[in-house]
């Protein structure tokens, strides 16, 4: 069978192209996602059952609305269903909900399927065929929460979210069991790093569902996005677009970049349904001259049709818990945002300033519409752009109001006239994006809150709210990955807003839990520092993403604990990028914030708490995250680190001693505020050693901090009647006929052994998160299961536990005092 273009196959498809995905869901409001080939009126309607069984006729909550036509076949919608009467959705049950078509001539079932697919599809755990969903409950001890990110079809390894299906399937009937709420943390498509078989199928189905192809302006005149074939795009996204994903001796990182805003959309629509994806892609050898060329084709076309055989189950899982997402730099472009220098490279170009556009309307539309659909009500900037976006199509990408409109309300900032750069602003002391239009009084926010009965999760926009150090010999350094006013609106405004009650008030709510989703790293694997730093210092930012975890800026580090500390005790942090799972705890303890007044040095020290629970990545292992997964990486364990801050520099004083004599000399420190220091034990050799001791009790620290890395359990079996993902684990393996001795080192690498390492998870993964919530401040715990398919018997699912204690630890001794 040869390639068929989509639109050679669209007559033959289902109606519904991607979902239902279920996405923000609280009591009195449910939300749910859906892509069509037709325009359609739809309907929601939200129903009881009993134990997930019977359902129940009548709707507790209802809802309808249009599709939006952003393409000619290609008809998106959003639909929050409301309480009919005064009823709301409760903890501790299970509802299912149906959608309804207007001018469509059949029911759920037929909209769901077609005569092309090769089986029914389905949507439903139970018989009477329908999604269903528990709300979180009231007792956080049954709270489940599953994360991760970084889903790449062509990454390494099998895809780890399918697995998901499997555990929704095996509690579907039990609401306290069942998981509650899904976050996708960030890359949930590669918009730089695509396999040319995938950006071959998303430009034919892009086009083909906008009904027009869209002019892209290179240096060559313009381009249409069939012009630019797959694997020859990365010197158009280096000169013409400004992209850093290539650098460092990476072409091929962007060979198929994405460029257009069909694209952009189709890549979704390939992420999360099988519907659009060919039965088969043409063989390397009619793409490609070369043979090398035509193997590495023919390769990605494998990897690709395996992630594809499980995206029935993907599809399934996204109808069935509720699902959040926030973006991080591969839903637009590798190094998104990075530094002052990215934004200066690419915003100022207008293939670059296209490019991130599309990607920025894409995401609003399939990902941010669902997370906040209030912003997308009648009247709200959410509801603008996408007319904005309608219009854009409707004049097959000529109407240049409704381009600038676009750009206004995705937040992209306006050039200045004078030097053709991106705009910025002052924000404090550091730079920031200067999206103000006077046409446009709010663009849209990328941030959100989701509140239950008692936990919250604060959603965090890292990528369009940092603040960049200013000077012109700072354009590559790192930036502080939330300005002021990101803090300000992001962490000390949604904080304020629910504030926790202790005790509890009679008959109210009440938020014990806080967690926070980063989609970059608090603590980072300290080899990861090292590189980064070294690579700071030789200018390589864009080859290993220098400066996107918080720990490279110490004020914005600082800063969030302070304001985190501030107003709750215990915080876990949610986070993923770096395609490894760990758990790390922070124990926290201070006499004055950052920011704060004096107070006296007798002060005593309060404690909290914190708990960084990174999942990662769902399919994008590599080497590197293999070896760190092993017993190799247990000879070199991470260290504890212990850290002190002050408002003001210090009195410090660094003790030498040598076989001679005793020095004391005084530290020179920077007048820059914050001051932190890691405190150490004396160290040194025979010949001389040191220690940095203060001065006295008016130099005590006003905060400290220790940093330990949870070892993680012994893979445990997932137990349970599971049929593993229907993929052959003959390809994950290798050919039976490699020589007996690659055989043989194949047989000892996956030995279990060697694979139950100490501290990471290094294949492709996901967390789920509980809690261990005792009314005993002592007796609280996070636990972090992490699941992953085992080496030593791929067709078998195990997953291996954290468990980070969240009671309170009493301060250690200060650091030592000098005493003449």
């Amino acid at each position: 069978m040869s390639w068929t273009p989509l639109s050679h196959r669209l007559a033959c498809l289902p109606l519904i192209l991607a979902g239902p995905i279920l996405r923000r869901t609280e009591p009195d409001a449910v939300t749910v996602w859906v892509a069509l080939k037709k325009p359609c009126q739809v309907g929601l309607g939200v129903y009881a059952t009993h134990a997930g069984n019977k359902v129940i006729a009548n709707p507790i909550l209802e809802g309808s609305r249009q599709t939006v036509p952003l393409g000619k076949y290609l008809h998106v919608v959003a639909v929050t269903a409301k309480p009919v009467t005064r009823h709301q959705l409760e903890a501790g049950q299970i509802y299912a909900y149906s959608l309804t078509f207007s001018h469509y001539d059949g029911g759920w079932l037929k909209a769901l399927n077609s005569e092309s697919l090769p089986s029914n599809v389905t949507v439903s755990y139970f018989e009477h065929g329908l999604p269903t969903f528990a709300l979180p409950p009231e007792d956080l001890n049954h709270l489940r929460i599953v994360h991760g990110s970084c889903r790449k079809p062509h990454g390494g390894g099998q895809d780890a979210l399918p697995i998901l299906d499997d555990l929704i399937a095996l509690e579907a009937g039990l609401p306290n069991s069942r998981p509650h709420q899904l976050f996708f943390t960030g890359d949930q498509i590669y918009g730089d790093d695509v396999a040319d078989p995938l950006l071959w199928a998303v430009t034919d189905a892009g086009d083909t569902l906008l009904g027009w192809e869209e002019n892209l302006l290179t240096s060559d005149g313009d381009k249409k996005p069939s012009d630019l074939k797959p694997g020859t795009r990365s010197d158009i996204a280096r000169d013409d677009g400004g992209f850093t994903a290539m650098l460092i001796n990476h072409p091929e990182k962007a060979k198929s970049h994405l460029f257009s805003l069909g694209e952009y959309y189709a890549m979704y629509l390939f992420a999360w349904s099988q519907v659009l994806w060919p039965d088969r892609f043409p063989p390397g050898k009619k793409i490609r001259q070369h043979s090398k060329d035509a193997k590495l084709w023919d390769r990605e076309v494998d990897a690709l049709q395996n992630f594809a055989s499980d995206l029935w189950k993907v599809r399934r899982l996204l109808a069935n818990v509720s699902t959040y997402t926030v973006f991080d730099d591969h839903d637009i472009t590798d190094d998104w945002c990075l530094n002052r220098e990215w934004c200066n490279r690419v915003l100022s170009k207008p293939l670059g300033r296209r490019v991130v556009q599309n990607g920025m309307l894409a995401y609003a539309v399939f990902q941010g519409w669902g997370n906040t659909p209030d912003q997308f009500e009648s009247g709200q900037p959410g509801e603008k752009l996408l007319q904005a976006a309608v219009d854009w199509s409707n004049s097959a990408g000529t109407d240049k109001s409704a381009f600038e409109a676009i750009s206004k309300y995705v937040g992209i900032p306006p050039l200045d006239p004078e030097t053709g750069l991106p705009k910025f602003k002052l924000d404090g002391d550091v730079l920031i994006l200067d999206r103000d239009y006077p046409d446009v009084p709010t663009a849209l926010r990328w941030h959100y809150t989701v509140r239950s009965f008692n936990h919250e999760v604060l959603v965090m926009d890292t990528r369009t709210w940092r603040g960049y150090p200013l000077g012109e010999d700072a354009l590559m350094h790192p930036p502080m990955l939330l300005c002021p006013t990101g803090f300000d609106q992001q962490i000390c405004q949604a904080l304020t807003a629910s504030p926790p009650s202790f005790p509890p008030k009679t008959g109210g709510r009440t938020i014990e839990v806080t967690l926070v989703v980063l989609p970059t790293n608090l603590v980072s694997l300290s080899i990861i520092d090292l590189v980064q730093r070294l690579h700071l210092s030789q200018g390589k930012v864009f080859g290993s993403d220098v400066g996107d975890s918080w720990n490279f800026h110490e004020e914005a580090f600082t800063q969030l604990l302070a304001e985190l500390f501030k107003q709750r005790d215990r915080i876990t942090i949610l986070s993923g990028d770096i395609h490894y799972s760990c758990a790390v705890r922070l124990n926290y303890w201070f006499r004055r914030h950052f920011g704060d007044a004096p107070v006296n040095p007798d002060t005593q020290e309060l404690p909290r708490v914190l708990a960084q629970l990174t999942a990662s990545a769902f399919k994008n292992a590599e080497w590197k995250t293999y070896v760190a997964h092993t017993k190799l990486k247990s000879i070199f364990p991470e260290p504890v680190q212990e850290w002190a801050g002050w408002n003001e520099p210090p009195q410090l004083i660094e003790i030498q001693v040598t076989p001679q004599m005793v020095r004391m000399i005084d530290v020179e420190l920077p007048e820059q505020k914050p001051t932190i220091r890691s405190f150490k034990r004396m160290s040194g050799t025979e010949e001389i050693a040191w220690e940095i001791v203060i001065k006295d009790r008016n130099s005590f620290p006003d905060w400290r901090y220790r940093i330990d890395w949870i070892k993680r359990e012994p893979a445990q079996e997932l137990l349970g009647d599971l049929k593993s993902i229907a993929t052959s684990t003959q390809s994950l393996l290798g050919s039976s006929e490699r020589k007996s001795w690659q055989n043989s080192v194949s047989l000892i690498w996956r030995n279990q052994w060697l694979q139950e390492g100490e501290e990471i998870v290094g294949r492709n993964n996901f967390g789920l998160i509980t809690f261990q919530w005792s009314p005993n401040q002592d007796n609280k715990a996070v636990i972090q299961e992490v699941y992953w398919r085992s080496p030593w018997e791929p067709t078998r699912i195990v997953f291996s536990r954290y468990v980070v204690p969240l009671g309170f630890v009493a301060p250690p001794p200060p650091p030592k005092t000098f005493a003449p």
